[in-house]
């Protein structure tokens, strides 16, 4: 493959790291997944710069196995919804394990799922399993779920960047996705992406985040650390 300078990157001092460290952290602490939206229209201009920021994400061999469907007419939201929750009803009615509905019981979750009709854009996300070069030509894809997890992830930082709401619904089964929306044989539905402001007065479950010690663990070089304790040591001795 061609190779050519990276130019776009750009480095920072030390301090200023830190500082847009400590910005993103706090700026992604904040988002929370919404249930209650408002019908406020969201401009189009900002899902399509959001969606070309998730278009940025690594993927596997560079295929870019992702295709985003977006839905704002009322009509389709409203057959989705309907179907979704044909399925959501099975799911609760007994297809779901016992344990995994007591795990949803704190989210207060339910088979009714109005979101999918009160928000004004809905995102449907498809992953790619092999691409089309022609009628006849496939070429497969590469690590399709880690590259598509990855540029919906970076969708919905985008999003929240911007000041709207998400919610990633994953309704089970999720095929009348690719059928209602007139998907391609190579595309499987990844996931149901509900984006739009919060309603008045919108509630969410009041849960915490894992510390730093439960989510990450650092495998260091132990040199390094006894340098810098040796060189606190003697600035303590020599004040």
């Amino acid at each position: 493959m061609r190779q050519r300078p990276y130019s776009e990157y750009r480095e920072y001092p030390e301090e200023e790291m830190i500082r847009r460290a400590l910005e993103i952290h706090q700026e992604l602490s904040r988002r929370r997944t919404v249930r209650h939206f408002s019908d406020r229209p969201v401009p189009r201009e900002i899902i399509e710069q959001c969606l070309l920021a998730a278009s940025s994400a690594p993927s596997g061999a560079n295929r870019q196995p992702w295709h985003f469907v977006v839905v704002t007419d009322p009509a389709t939201r409203k057959e989705l919804r309907a179907a979704a929750e044909t399925g959501e009803r099975e799911f609760y009615g007994g297809r779901a394990p016992r344990e995994w509905l007591e795990a949803l019981e704190p989210l207060g979750t339910d088979a009714h799922k109005p979101f999918l009709e009160d928000a004004s854009c809905l995102i449907a996300i498809f992953a790619q399993t092999y691409s089309l070069a022609g009628e006849q030509n496939r070429a497969k894809n590469y690590y399709v779920t880690e590259s598509v997890g990855i540029a919906t992830g970076m969708l919905i930082a985008a999003l929240h960047h911007c000041g709207l709401a998400t919610l990633t619904h994953t309704p089970s089964p999720m095929s009348f996705l690719k059928t209602m929306l007139g998907r391609p044989p190579n595309e499987r539905p990844f996931l149901l992406l509900v984006v739009g402001y919060p309603a008045e007065g919108c509630q969410v479950p009041d849960i915490d985040r894992k510390p730093l010690e439960q989510i990450a663990t650092f495998v260091e070089d132990e040199s390094a650390h006894r340098h810098v304790d040796a060189r606190s040591s003697s600035g303590e001795k020599r004040a």
